[in-house]
């Protein structure tokens, strides 16, 4: 086994995946932090899957850089994407991500959120009740990922009859960050870039002709700005809507269906929560550590940096393995096990430092809500035929997930 391991570990390749690794990554994690935690890949680039690791890189902004510029030139070329990837607020470094950060965590204030509970409870029960009628459903289609879309369009206001292309859109531009991108991708990315940015500037301009309340519609509040005269740029305003939509859609969606689908296969934990409904915020922190919905990251070396004893040069381009960090032994006890009352729980699904996810504490909300609401009213739920994955290394989700209520 441990041979066996090793070999993994020797033959990883980001770039040449095998099916049985995006059904199943976490063996293949586990043998790269046991044998080759500091992993150099065929392409030049590195791959970190130790916790202790993720979080020097994440906090160390200054050695680390989350500019995209140098990376994606020639990924993307003079495109769309290129735009959009590098305006969008996570792949900036301070000051210009630390001024857009500002601007939206305002929008997104304790308050606000809070705010937002008696609608979201609203949704997730009319969903519920849509599922009852017809009495089988398709967990993602059907639950997951029409809430975060209704959450997120209702943040920006965004009218219900115009929200229909907003998940293709995301689904589309998020697929291009992928390590390996297909002519076919970049193209349906790039039409999704375009597609998106002209639906904002008619989106803002009427917004601009009609102000919403700032205190409850984000886009609002980010044309009007701050007090003290901040304000984004059109390219800023325009790229960082479309990362709000993205970033709060599909990760939530995966949190939903992951924990879910998690429960099913572990019955002695769904039961527990089942008997035990407080346990949601506990049980929620695991599912996102269990099942990463955002499992890669990306930095770049500023300068000569050694990182878990290997000395890299500056420039290079190095991968973080949140879905391997977060199954670290040394950081979590029994790490692959499925555990809805495992506390302390210090998982990086949200990253750390300065680019810790600015829409936690709103996708915690819609996945205690979701996912406690559902286990309250289906509690016999179970998945009724074979789950079919993204097909993705970087963001982890189902794609469909059969299921019946009863």
């Amino acid at each position: 086994m441990n041979a066996d391991a090793k070999e993994l570990a020797a033959s990883f390749d980001l770039e040449k995946l095998t099916p049985e690794f995006y059904d199943n990554p976490y063996p293949t994690y586990r043998a790269l932090r046991e044998n080759e935690p500091v992993k150099r890949l065929p392409n030049g680039t590195v791959f970190l899957t130790r916790y202790d690791d993720l979080v020097t890189a994440y906090k160390n902004t200054k050695s680390f850089s989350s500019d995209k510029k140098r990376e994606f030139a020639p990924k993307y070329g003079d495109t769309p994407l290129y735009e959009h990837h590098t305006t969008s607020l996570v792949f900036n470094d301070p000051p210009a991500h630390t001024r857009v950060r500002r601007l939206i965590m305002g929008a997104l204030s304790p308050r606000a959120i809070a705010g937002m509970e008696g609608d979201l409870i609203k949704l997730v029960d009319g969903l519920l009740d849509a599922i009852a009628a017809k009495g089988d459903c398709e967990l993602i289609e059907d639950f997951a990922a029409s809430i975060p879309i209704e959450v997120i369009g209702n943040l920006l206001d965004v009218p219900h009859d115009e929200r229909a292309p907003l998940r293709d859109w995301s689904l589309a531009i998020l697929g291009a960050l992928e390590p390996v991108v297909t002519s076919g991708a970049a193209a349906r990315g790039n039409q999704a870039v375009k597609d998106f940015l002209a639906y904002l500037e008619t989106l803002v301009a009427r917004r601009r002709r009609k102000p919403g309340n700032p205190e409850r519609d984000v886009l609002t509040r980010l044309i009007q700005g701050e007090d003290n005269g901040e304000r984004l740029t059109e390219k800023e305003l325009l790229h960082n809507c479309i990362f709000l939509l993205n970033a709060g859609h599909e990760t939530t969606t995966n949190l939903i269906g992951n924990g879910l689908v998690a429960l099913h296969r572990n019955p002695d934990q769904k039961q527990r929560l089942i008997d035990n409904p407080d346990l949601i915020k506990t049980a929620v922190e695991e599912m996102l550590r269990y099942e990463s919905s955002n499992q890669l990251g990306n930095r770049m070396t500023t300068e000569k940096v050694e990182l878990g004893g290997v000395m890299l040069d500056a420039g290079t381009s190095i991968t973080l393995c949140i879905g391997a960090a977060n199954r670290d032994p040394a950081q979590f006890p029994d790490p692959e096990a499925f555990d809805v009352a495992r506390t302390p729980n210090r998982h990086l699904a949200f990253a750390t430092g300065a680019h810790q996810c600015a829409g936690m504490a709103l996708a915690r909300l819609e996945g205690a809500i979701a996912i406690s609401r559902f286990l309250a009213r289906f509690p016999a739920y179970a998945v009724s035929g074979q789950p079919v994955r993204g097909g993705r290394v970087r963001f982890r989700g189902f794609l469909s997930v059969p299921c019946s209520i009863r």
